[in-house]
């Protein structure tokens, strides 16, 4: 592979990399919800789009309460002149009740499994069955084939007999 057409593909990879370790880490739990600053600094200032402050100059933001609106944050540091900023749209509820992935992992298996039991059982109770007569009141006596009756006839449909053309000697017959 050529030299020329691997340095943008390294400068990607390092800048991914550097780009990842400036996120921000947020965590909702209830109605509260904490943000993280990805700075290093410990004199940290907090602002937010309502114009509040925090004045404890930490890396950790609490909101407690959240009302799930839409905030804008930054986080910015006196020392280095950085700062960083974050759309917060959270959404927060009191009652809420938090599962972590094993638990929800353990109810979809049991789930599938139950479901899995269910069609084995149907399918072992519908196998035997299908042998069987069912006890209906058509049921016909096996055995030799026994000879239909001729059926009735209908009078209005009658089949043209030897002797009976007279009727329709008048019909001229189509040629097809």
């Amino acid at each position: 592979m050529r030299l020329e057409l691997s340095w943008p593909l390294l400068g990607l990879l390092l800048w991914a990399g550097l780009s990842a370790s400036e996120e921000f880490l947020v965590e909702i739990s209830g109605t509260t919800v904490t943000i993280t600053c990805p700075l290093t600094e410990d004199d940290v200032k907090w602002k937010s789009t309502e114009g509040t402050t925090d004045p404890s100059n930490v890396r950790k933001h609490i909101i407690t309460d959240h009302k799930s609106s839409p905030i804008n944050l930054s986080c910015s540091s006196a020392s280095s002149g950085t700062s960083h900023e974050l759309y917060l749209n959270a959404r927060v509820c009191a009652n809420c009740e938090e599962l972590d992935a094993l638990t929800v992992t353990g109810i979809i298996a049991a789930d599938l499994l139950i479901t899995l039991g269910v069609l084995i059982l149907v399918y072992y109770f519908s196998k035997g069955r299908k042998g069987r007569a069912s006890p209906g009141p058509a049921s016909r006596p096996r055995g030799q084939k026994m000879q239909r009756p001729p059926p009735v006839p209908n009078p209005d449909y009658e089949p043209i007999r030897k002797g009976q053309r007279e009727v329709y000697a008048g019909l001229e017959s189509r040629g097809f």
